[in-house]
C-alpha cells in the first residue's frame, strides 16, 4: 500500500499532472465565457442575417408524441410531449462554440510561442583553436592549417 502511495504522489506532484489539473480548470471556467460569447454575441448577427432563424430551436420530429400531436414550438415541448426529435440546431451551436474554442486556443498558443522565441538552433561551425577559422562541428582535424583537434572539443563546440 505504501508502494502505491508513493507512486500516486509522485504522479501527482509531477509537474505535467499539475499543468494538466490548471488547465482543466482554466478550461471549464474559459467554457461558460465561450458558450456566452456564442449565445450572446455570435448567435444573434447570424439569426439576424437569416431572417430571425433561432438555430437552438430547430429540430425534426422523428416521431410524434404520444397523444399523436406533431406541432411544437421548441425541442423540450416536444420531449415533454413525448415525442422523439433531432435536435440539429443545437447541434451546430455545439459546432460553431467548438469551432470558437478552438480559434480562441489557437490565438492563445500562438502568441505563447512568439513570446517564447524561436528554439535555439544546434550550432554547426567551431571555431579552430589554432588558427581561428571556422571549421564544421564534427572536424576532427582543421582543413585550413590541419590541426588535430581533441575529441573532447569535436563533441562540445566552443
Amino acid at each position: 500500500m505504501k508502494k502505491i502511495w508513493k507512486e500516486f504522489k509522485e504522479f501527482a506532484v509531477k509537474g505535467n499532472a499539475v499543468d494538466l489539473a490548471v488547465g482543466v480548470i482554466i478550461g471549464a471556467a474559459f467554457s461558460g465565457i465561450i458558450s456566452s460569447l456564442v449565445k450572446d454575441i455570435v448567435m444573434p448577427p447570424i439569426s439576424l442575417l437569416t431572417g430571425g432563424l433561432d438555430f437552438s430551436n430547430k429540430f425534426i420530429i422523428l416521431r410524434g408524441a404520444k397523444d399523436g400531436s406533431t406541432a411544437f414550438n421548441t425541442p423540450a415541448d416536444a420531449v415533454k410531449a413525448g415525442a422523439v426529435t433531432l435536435n440539429y440546431g443545437n447541434f451546430l451551436t455545439l459546432a460553431i462554440n467548438f469551432l470558437i474554442v478552438a480559434g480562441a486556443v489557437f490565438l492563445l498558443v500562438r502568441a505563447i510561442n512568439k513570446l517564447k522565441g524561436a528554439p535555439e538552433a544546434e550550432p554547426t561551425s567551431k571555431e579552430c583553436p589554432t588558427c581561428a577559422m571556422k571549421i564544421p562541428v564534427k572536424a576532427v582535424r582543421c582543413p585550413h592549417c590541419t590541426t588535430q583537434l581533441s575529441e573532447a572539443s569535436a563533441k562540445h563546440p566552443s
